[in-house]
């Protein structure tokens, strides 16, 4: 496992350098999806600390044995009723998509006195069978949470790229992302979190702006 996270940063760090970003800090964030607690483990013992997760059954033991320090995202498709369990446990949902979550998420913030972070999930390239938002309907979406739902700290984007053979070909679907992010305009509101590519993709996703890559495959094999 070491050996890949060393090419994952160098490749980071080459596409950093490739779009003039180097001194831009990228998080990497590992997924656990599958993946047993002693491989995390091991992901800790060589200095990773950001996890993500999209199940929250099968990630709850696995919390449960694995030390306080780490620093769990919550990545997939997020139910209402799981947000009661996400909440304790995440320090950053990824999947914000819908003002019924938002409105779930802002009653069990409020009740535990909390601010929860949250990105917007935008479904750039309007795939069906992919959740999030239209690209035109996230501004208004975002002021509508910021209006009604105080305890929701919205803190930027975040985006699934179709699966192609040739990640050159979503480079457009992560530049698209970027531009949004830079076009919303909302008061108290600063999207500087952009949540975007993955195993097959994060070169591309970082040249373009990412600050936040999610890795699973790439890592963990």
């Amino acid at each position: 496992m070491q050996d890949n996270l060393l090419k994952i940063v160098d490749k980071i760090k080459e596409a950093q350098v490739k779009s003039g970003r180097q001194e831009d800090t990228i998080t990497l964030i590992a997924v656990t999806k599958g993946v047993a607690p002693e491989k995390i483990k091991e992901a800790v013992s060589i200095g990773i600390n950001n996890f993500g997760e999209n199940r929250v059954q099968e990630v709850i033991p696995k919390i449960e044995i694995l030390p306080d320090k780490l620093t769990w995202h919550f990545i997939g498709h997020l139910q209402s009723n799981k947000v009661k369990e996400v909440l304790p446990r995440f320090s950053l949902i990824h999947s914000l998509d819908r003002l019924s979550l938002a409105k779930e998420i802002q009653i069990r913030s409020e009740k535990s006195s909390r601010i929860t972070e949250a990105l917007v999930q935008v479904n750039v390239a309007e795939e069906k069978s992919k959740f999030g938002l239209s690209v035109n309907e996230v501004e208004g979406f975002i002021e509508m949470v910021v209006e009604k739902f105080p305890n929701i700290k919205i803190t930027g984007l975040m985006t699934i790229a179709p699966y192609v053979e040739d990640p050159q070909e979503v480079r457009t679907i992560f530049r698209e992302l970027k531009n949004l992010s830079c076009k919303i305009k909302v008061p108290g509101v600063e999207l500087k979190e952009l949540s975007m590519g993955m195993s097959s993709d994060y070169e591309v996703a970082v040249e373009e702006g990412a600050t936040m890559v999610r890795i699973g495959t790439a890592l963990f094999g």
